[in-house]
């Protein structure tokens, strides 16, 4: 591990050498990332969705939408993990969360490359990747701006899980000095609703705040960029917003507009959140020069009485919902915006991760990528811009971890998917179910037959489910990407 540091150390220090130079010509970088919010919840992918999301549709108005970009986990420390790191989030223990930080000193991140390449670097919202803690009136090493980040502003996990409190850089901005008591909502599922756990909270925290401050923070950030622009220092700014994610604390101007019940409300006020994002950056006149990805970080926590009873399909027809193996746990809607450079009202089927978004900056950024970092990550950049680039792989599979059994498996190769066992993994009934005895152990589904995962293959079909198998095992051993 020290000779990996040593090489990733030195390769951003090379690129800092020459990254005022270089970083004139490179797009300004937005990454949105919102939370639980499902496959059909934007009209941009679901025309019957009953929630208004007219922000999110008109980034698909002016990009590109990703019909089959998936989660590298269906669960959200899972998911960040492998956005920040190009690293599928089986590689590490990342139930280590609570307690220290998931990404390891001078582990590449899409921040340090940003970093190393002349960028100011800025993040604002959910960490989840865990902090060194050892008391909140101390330092908490590890986080953002260890990783990369110039500056954060944000919360450690979600606004469900407490303690709650802000954190400036490294440090809390107050201490969750306070206790607040455990809520629910009647007429919801216990994880669903204005759903938050006890626990200690900062006194100048209050839950039903943290959207809209976010957006505070990521808007200022963009002002204060523009009123000090520097040709030389490009913005990298990863906006990571909790919400819709539990609780459900829509404010009063979307109180009752959507058609799926407080979910929708919540969720539309989320857009309206990117809503102001956008106009900032219109604003500073910085939106022909930013490239703008947008995505949900997993599925949702919708289930199928919540679709029957709103005639709303969070998941857009597909199977399962957070947490699960099956493909709304993971599948999510991702739009890319870059005037100029990206087909406006365009759609990419290409099979992409979030983990392709530290090589996609590499490629972007004309920079070598070190053998041991990003193991996982591929360029969609020629899908992206629909230009050719023959030295560049694009992704033909995907492995995930199911997120509530560590020994189920996903893989995706080309039409095929292969789940190592049976039951969802996840949040959906059945989680896990013994095989009867009939040599069934697993799921095969035909994806462009049958997209709903509704009949199962896996006696059909021996040989595929042997070389996938195959497949997974050569993948998981695998320590660099070269190498499988």
């Amino acid at each position: 591990m020290f000779a990996i540091a040593v090489i990733v150390v030195a390769f951003q220090s090379l690129m800092l050498d020459a990254a005022e130079d270089a970083s004139a010509t490179k797009p300004n970088i937005v990454v949105i990332l919102v939370d639980d919010m499902g496959y059909g919840d934007p009209g941009c992918f679901n025309a019957e969705s009953q929630i208004p999301t007219p922000h999110i549709d008109s980034l698909a108005h002016d990009g590109m939408r990703f019909t089959d970009a998936h989660a590298p986990g269906p669960l959200c420390h899972m998911s960040r993990y492998g956005l920040m790191t190009g690293r599928y989030p089986f590689r590490t223990n990342v139930n280590l969360w609570p307690t220290q930080p998931l990404i390891e000193p001078e582990q590449m991140t899409i921040a340090s490359l940003a970093q190393s390449q002349g960028y100011h670097t800025a993040m604002v919202g959910k960490w989840h990747l865990g902090f060194k803690e050892s008391g909140y009136d101390q330092p908490l090493p590890g986080g953002p701006v260890d990783c990369g980040f110039d500056s954060f502003f944000g919360i450690r996990a979600s606004t469900d899980i407490p303690p709650y409190f802000y954190i400036r850089d490294d440090q809390a901005v107050q201490p969750p000095s306070n206790q607040i008591e455990a809520n629910n909502s009647e007429g919801w599922s216990p994880i669903q609703g204005e759903f938050w756990r006890a626990g200690g909270i900062a006194p100048d925290l209050q839950l039903k705040d943290v959207l809209p401050r976010f957006t505070d923070e990521a808007t200022s950030i963009i002002e204060r960029h523009a009123e000090n622009q520097d040709a030389a220092r490009p913005l990298m700014l990863y906006i990571a917003y909790p919400a819709p994610h539990t609780p459900w604390l829509p404010s009063r101007a979307f109180a009752g507009k959507s058609g799926a019940g407080m979910y929708g409300d919540f969720l539309m006020m989320v857009d309206a959140q990117i809503g102001r994002v956008l106009e900032s950056l219109r604003t500073a006149a910085m939106e022909d020069d930013t490239l703008v990805l947008f995505s949900s970080d997993n599925g949702p926590v919708w289930y199928d009485a919540d679709t029957k009873g709103f005639d709303h399909d969070s998941t857009g027809g597909l199977r399962g919902m957070k947490g699960d193996a099956w493909e709304a746990g993971h599948r999510m809607p991702f739009i890319a915006r870059w005037p100029k450079h990206v087909a406006a009202g365009s759609q990419c089927d290409q099979l992409i991760c979030f983990t392709d978004l530290l090589a996609t900056m590499v490629d972007l950024l004309d920079v070598p990528l070190p053998q041991q970092a990003a193991p996982d990550s591929f360029s969609f950049l020629p899908a992206l811009t629909g230009k050719d680039d023959g030295e560049t792989k694009l992704r033909d599979e995907f492995v995930m971890r199911a997120g509530g059994m560590p020994s189920m498996m996903t893989i995706r190769q080309g039409r095929w998917k292969l789940i190592t066992g049976l039951g969802s993994g996840g949040f959906s009934k059945p989680k896990r179910l013994a095989p009867s005895g009939d040599g069934v152990t697993g799921q095969l589904y035909d994806m462009q037959a049958d997209p709903q995962e509704t009949n199962n293959l896996f006696a059909q079909h021996p040989e595929v489910v042997a070389a996938l198998s195959k497949r997974i095992e050569a993948i998981v051993r695998a320590p660099h990407r070269t190498a499988y």
